[in-house]
């Protein structure tokens, strides 16, 4: 199990030193926007734990939205997991009964570790592959979770105008956004969301845009997922 600890940790670094910093944007914002301290700070990172959902929940606490909205937006938001995730599930259900977690825990960073790792020709005979997918996973929200709730302290207790750091989540959406145009063969997803939210943005505005922006792309993709699908039932059908 160690040996277990130790390879998630090293393969967990790059994310740590993110997630430190976003944590820590997160648990100011939440401090300074929504009135929410460093204990909420982390109670949010530990049972929602949705990096980029717990941003816009900040938003949302301090708007006064309703919690149907609330749950609506978390639905939608946190959409992409169920199709990215589906490529990791049956190696999840191998972690028996560390399953569950595996499921809950899977975020965009999380994803990216284990992609490298299935890439570069999996985790070594040598350690036990179950415990270090769910160090992994323990490991990632471990740090976001530490860096919320030294957040909530320093927002609470050091006198700084913190105007600004909620573009650190910005940031890295522009980087993974990115990452995935180059690394994907297919860029319609990445055009779907950005021409949806561009239209609804300049229809609803900055404060209504991104439910119905996040709904239309969402459908968007179902369709085309649905179609190509269909189109190969045809022709298959016609073959034989």
């Amino acid at each position: 199990m160690k040996k277990a600890a130790k390879y998630a940790f090293i393969q967990t670094i790059p994310v740590m030193l993110g997630y430190l910093f976003l944590g820590l944007a997160f648990g100011i914002l939440l401090d300074q926007e929504a009135g929410l301290g460093a204990l909420w700070a982390a109670v949010i990172s530990i049972t929602v734990y949705a990096g980029s959902c717990e941003f816009v929940l900040v938003s949302l606490l301090a708007s006064g939205a309703s919690l149907p909205t609330i749950a609506l937006t978390t639905l939608f938001l946190n959409s992409r997991h169920m199709f990215y995730g589906l490529s990791f599930i049956e190696q999840f259900r191998k972690t028996d009964k560390f399953y569950p977690y595996m499921i809950f825990s899977l975020t965009d960073e999380t994803y990216s570790v284990f992609t490298q790792i299935k890439t570069s020709g999996g985790i070594p005979q040598s350690i036990d592959s179950k415990h270090a997918q769910f160090f992994i996973a323990l490991f990632d929200q471990c740090y976001w979770v530490l860096g919320s709730f030294l957040g909530g302290l320093v927002g609470s207790l050091v006198p700084i105008d913190w105007t600004g750091i909620d573009f650190s989540m910005t940031a890295l959406f522009v980087v993974i956004f990115v990452e995935q145009w180059q690394s994907c063969k297919s860029h319609f997803p990445a055009i779907a969301g950005a021409v949806s939210a561009i239209v609804f943005l300049l229809i609803l505005g900055p404060d209504s845009f991104l439910l119905p922006a996040i709904c239309v792309a969402v459908i968007a993709l179902c369709f085309v997922q649905f179609s190509g699908r269909f189109d190969r039932f045809i022709k298959g059908g016609e073959e034989s």
